[in-house]
């Protein structure tokens, strides 16, 4: 199973969802963890290579954006309540500059 990082304040992030929302992010990512799929997700070619999007629908719709294509651990690289149809440049500006500095990291190993 591979663990997970958290990015910036994704952790804090999704601990202020609501519990059901809360509870369901965490299904989510244990799946991932296990080295399966999401129940409900899509591709964030615009954040980066392998970057994914974790749709939660409990009582609103939230957001998990992370990476598990690294063999150590998913990355979380940002978490939001969505209130919009489509995400905001501000949080995919957001996760792709964690992506980024991931990267660079990775890079300096």
């Amino acid at each position: 199973m591979k663990s997970i990082v958290w990015l910036g304040d994704s952790r804090k992030r999704i601990a202020e969802f609501p519990d059901k929302a809360r509870s369901r992010a965490g299904f989510e990512l244990w799946a991932v963890q296990q080295g399966g799929e999401p129940s409900d997700w899509k591709p964030m070619p615009s954040i980066g290579a392998g970057v994914r999007e974790i749709r939660v629908h409990a009582g609103g719709e939230f957001r998990v954006i992370y990476v598990a294509r690294f063999d150590e651990a998913v990355y979380v690289l940002h978490a939001f309540e969505k209130k919009s149809p489509r995400t905001s440049r501000t949080d995919i500006t957001l996760g792709g500059n964690r992506y980024r500095a991931l990267l660079n990291e990775r890079n300096r190993r």
